[in-house]
């Protein structure tokens, strides 16, 4: 077998910084999900159907954006679409927290910030150019 001469290319500090910042979201949806799965056995729910498909929904984001999450540090070309996808997803759940009877915009803004960095962080060309098919 040849030895390869040429080394890996070294990550860009952007997609590190992408890297951790969608780490840090799937970590808070781990904590979401288990969350609701303590809620789901301790109290009452109005419908139970719905907080299971809440939790079955949180757990499969969970799952998916560990995948965006670990995609990114491969470079995998396909992780800036499904990071851009997820990122307007949370974009307008935090606008939804911005209004209403119910409004948080304390936690809107938890959900707008660090969207709107990945979003800047995936269109630097750096990023782009470490999760480019050569």
């Amino acid at each position: 077998m040849p030895v390869s001469t040429t080394s890996p290319r070294p990550r860009p500090t952007g997609l590190v910084v992408l890297a951790i910042i969608v780490f840090a979201e799937c970590a808070l949806l781990l904590a979401a999900a288990v969350f609701l799965i303590v809620e789901l056995l301790i109290d009452t729910p109005a419908s139970y159907a719905s907080a299971i498909a809440l939790t079955v929904l949180v757990a499969i984001a969970t799952i998916w954006v560990g995948f965006i999450a670990q995609g990114l540090l491969r470079g995998q070309p396909w992780t800036r679409g499904a990071s851009v996808v997820w990122q307007i997803l949370q974009i307008a759940v935090a606008i939804g927290m911005f209004q209403g009877i119910y409004a948080r915009p304390d936690l809107g803004w938890l959900l707008l910030i660090p969207s709107i960095a990945v979003l800047v962080l995936l269109f630097t060309p750096a990023v782009r150019e470490a999760t480019i098919r050569h």
